[in-house]
């Protein structure tokens, strides 16, 4: 029997098991013990569980499993979960970071306490049924609703899911009310946790960039109400990508808070 000491982070309500994996000792291919910690009745209880790794040419190395125990892309609210529980461990003292995860590489800053994290560069996004896809380091679906709150976010959001043509590689699915111009209500109903979660950094940013893009809104800041909490999204748009007349989403931040929850070990 061997013991973990772990860490309980939360972004907007998404939960995080964090573990310093520094001196490489998590079984990293155990994808039952993943989804064995992540339970929220019979273990620890997460929606994911991130390694913070040595990276020889960044401050550190982002590693992320979905509750269902397997490795996944990029996590937006995690992405400011680790950075926080970097600056705890110490790996970080400066108000600005950068780290390698699942996507590539993400600058993070701290300021007003709030984390600040630059997400990926958007280009392509497709029409596809109700709604639109684009991939924000995860791959989402966007869909406007009317009375987001009575909808059945975890049937709705499965059948889009397991559909076509979703069904093979899965995608997270996000269903957006309107408040105001600059201002929406997202639900997310996330791949890989199989259900709707508190919220979803990468699902808000894929949200702002959607509205932003099929003309439900001009601002370029974007305010998301989310179960757990808001988050904000802040881009910047050229008007020519490649050479051609299509819209680049570039200077894309997430901003919102990163708790630390609580510590303790467990014996596995």
């Amino acid at each position: 029997m061997r013991v973990i000491h772990f860490y309980k982070y939360q972004g907007a309500g998404n939960d995080f098991i964090m573990v310093d994996n520094r001196t490489a000792t998590f079984p990293k291919g155990d994808t039952k013990l993943v989804a064995q910690l992540c339970e929220r009745r019979f273990g620890i209880g997460a929606d994911g569980l991130i390694l913070l790794e040595n990276d020889p040419e960044n401050d550190f190395s982002m590693v992320y499993y979905n509750s269902d125990g397997n490795p996944s892309s990029m996590c937006g609210n995690g992405g400011r979960c680790i950075v926080a529980f970097a600056r705890k461990l110490g790996v970080i003292s400066a108000e600005e970071t950068t780290f390698s995860a699942p996507d590539g590489l993400h600058k993070a800053i701290f300021k007003n306490n709030l984390i600040h994290l630059q997400m990926q560069d958007v280009s392509d996004i497709q029409k596809v049924k109700k709604g639109v896809t684009l991939d924000t380091g995860s791959p989402h679906y966007v869909e406007v609703v009317k009375n987001l709150d009575s909808l059945d976010v975890k049937k709705k959001g499965a059948e889009i899911r397991y559909g076509v043509p979703f069904n093979i590689e899965g995608v997270n699915v996000n269903f957006v009310e309107p408040i105001s111009d600059n201002r929406f209500k997202v639900r997310t109903y996330e791949r890989g946790v199989e259900d709707e979660t508190y919220s979803c950094g990468t699902g808000a940013t894929a949200t702002a960039i959607a509205m932003h893009k099929t003309g439900k809104t001009k601002a370029e800041y974007i305010i998301l109400e989310t179960k757990g909490g808001t988050l904000e999204v802040t881009f910047e748009v050229k008007k020519e990508f490649l050479g051609l007349k299509i819209k680049e989403y570039t200077n894309v931040w997430l901003i919102g808070g990163a708790d630390f929850v609580f510590e303790g070990t467990i014996s596995i």
